[in-house]
């Protein structure tokens, strides 16, 4: 996998690099070996793309648009400037043979001259929105990909038995006390 190594378990099926759990008998690898703490089992301990290569450019922008938290700011500052831009008519709208800076400035005074000046009049169709709305595509897809198939994996291999080692990390387990029927 582009030059990083992979893991072996003591089972010696070997797995992917960033695998919590392993992918054939269950056990704990690496540093969850010893760890006291609970395992991460939103993907049965599947790594995604995003927590595993950071060692290129192209990893660097794919880790940056599949964090949630980047798609809400992108969000955020597109649903400000889009409301923004609805204060006062877009320049499609203004009376034709008026030039639009003299049209903004006459009819909304110094707030309306601001607006023009800062490039509100024609937002919509600004090189920047563009990128804002494409950034926040770019995002939904990559954070899609980056979640879709690490789950697809795990739920593809589902493992039947469950180590003991597996359980007693596993946070229900620990939730629920020991259930038995």
């Amino acid at each position: 996998m582009w030059g990083m190594k992979q893991i072996k378990c003591e089972c010696g099926h070997t797995n992917p690099v960033g695998t919590l759990v392993c992918e054939a008998c269950g056990n704990p690898l690496g540093e969850q070996k010893e760890s006291t703490k609970l395992l991460d089992m939103k993907y049965e301990g599947v790594a995604r793309r995003s927590q595993t290569y950071t060692t290129t450019f192209i990893d660097k922008i794919w880790m940056f648009f599949s964090s949630v938290k980047v798609g809400i700011w992108i969000i955020v500052i597109t649903l400000l400037a889009s409301s923004i831009g609805t204060i006062f008519p877009q320049v499609m709208y203004i009376p034709g043979g008026v030039s639009p800076a003299e049209h903004y400035e006459t009819e909304y005074g110094v707030f309306g001259k601001i607006y023009y000046e800062l490039g509100f009049h024609n937002l919509y169709g600004s090189w920047w929105y563009m990128l804002l709305v494409a950034s926040l595509g770019v995002s939904i897809l990559i954070a899609s990909i980056d979640r879709f198939f690490p789950l697809y994996r795990a739920l593809k291999n589902q493992r039947v038995t469950k180590t003991p080692k597996f359980l007693k990390k596993a946070e229900n387990i620990r939730l629920f006390g020991s259930c038995r029927s």
